[in-house]
């Protein structure tokens, strides 16, 4: 159902600088989306791992706000690396690279430049650096930037809130590990805030959406479980939230990403209630967008569409996108073409 950029991919980890000059540049991934001042804007994952030595593996974590590597011999007994996102060392898990945000900006849409402002991990629940940010924009004026951090402790969704895009109020981690995909709906309902958000089972359960609701956007309570996943289907691993959901005629569009059992990433689409978001009117019995070009299918994990931020314009929806975890691109369709493709 999307269009593709024809420029595509847009950004590229080659076009982007490091963040210091002992590290490279390994992946860009799936940016929140938000217009402001005039312009579009994305905030970009940027995930840098350290120059390669031959012989060693070297791992990336944050202490105390500063940058440092831990140097293993790849030929450890200790060391485990056939995860390439996730090594484990003595039982101790680690990431391969490590993220941060960064802001970039386009007076097209689709040409973008390097805006200059870049957001790390700060604190002991931040060591392992902030990842897939979606950012939500408030009637008031305000943006609230809702991203994976990420430490031993687990992954777990930070809140950061800002209106000029200087400076920065920090609310930590809103709900507790094992938890991602956070979106929070840009307009309350029935007074409160409402956020789609990824707890993640074990043993039982699995990898589903979830709604809960806020009085004030720091307690989160009366979460319930609105979608999981499907056997045998495309979304038969793992699903996630993608971007605050879009306000229609027929209810609230989610544009969601789903695995499924070869771990292959498409996109589909829910939608909720309006004035009962905890209540699924329809959803995607085929994935609305999946990887079919090379840049999508190969990459640091190949198979691999996620968007987590778009633009509204009348009845045309403009996704941003990670693809194969390495590159970004973007996408057009019509909303109305989604809506009536999905089934109660």
């Amino acid at each position: 159902m999307f269009t593709r950029f024809s420029n595509n991919p847009i950004l590229t980890p080659s076009e982007v600088t490091p963040s210091r000059s002992d590290l490279v540049v390994e992946c860009l991934l799936n940016p929140g989306v938000f217009r402001f001042d005039g312009k579009v804007h994305l905030l970009v994952r940027v995930a840098e791992r350290p120059i390669s030595v031959e012989g060693r593996i070297r791992i990336p974590f944050l202490e105390n706000g500063r940058l440092e590597i831990l140097d293993v011999a790849a030929d450890d007994p200790y060391l485990d690396t056939s995860d390439p996102r996730e090594f484990k060392y003595k039982k101790k898990g680690y990431l391969s690279t490590i993220s941060h945000l960064r802001l970039f900006a386009s007076c097209d849409g689709v040409r973008f430049e390097d805006a200059g402002l870049q957001l790390i991990g700060q604190g002991d629940h931040e060591s392992f650096g902030i990842e897939d940010c979606r950012v939500s924009t408030l009637a008031d004026g305000r943006y609230l930037l809702t991203y994976t951090a990420v430490s031993e402790n687990g992954y777990g969704p930070g809140l950061r809130v800002t209106e000029d895009w200087k400076t920065f109020q920090s609310h930590g981690v809103i709900l507790p590990p094992s938890n991602k995909d956070v979106a929070i709906f840009e307009q309350k309902i029935n007074g409160d805030y409402y956020c789609l958000h990824r707890p993640s089972g074990v043993i039982v359960g699995g990898h589903y959406i979830w709604v809960g609701s806020s009085p004030d956007l720091r307690h989160w309570g009366n979460h319930r479980c609105i979608a999981r996943t499907r056997p045998g289907s495309w979304d038969s691993s793992r699903i996630g939230a993608g971007a605050a959901p879009i306000p229609t005629d027929s209810g609230l569009l989610a544009i969601y990403h789903g695995a499924d059992d070869r771990s292959r990433y498409s996109l589909g689409g829910l939608l909720l209630d309006p004035n009962d978001p905890f209540r699924v009117l329809a959803r995607s019995t085929h994935p609305i967008m999946e990887p079919e070009t090379e840049y999508e299918k190969y990459g640091f994990f190949n198979s691999v569409v996620f968007t987590n931020g778009h633009l509204v314009d009348g009845d045309q929806v403009t996704i941003y996108y990670g693809a194969a975890d390495r590159v970004i691109c973007g996408a057009r369709a019509s909303l109305s073409e989604i809506l009536g493709s999905l089934h109660a």
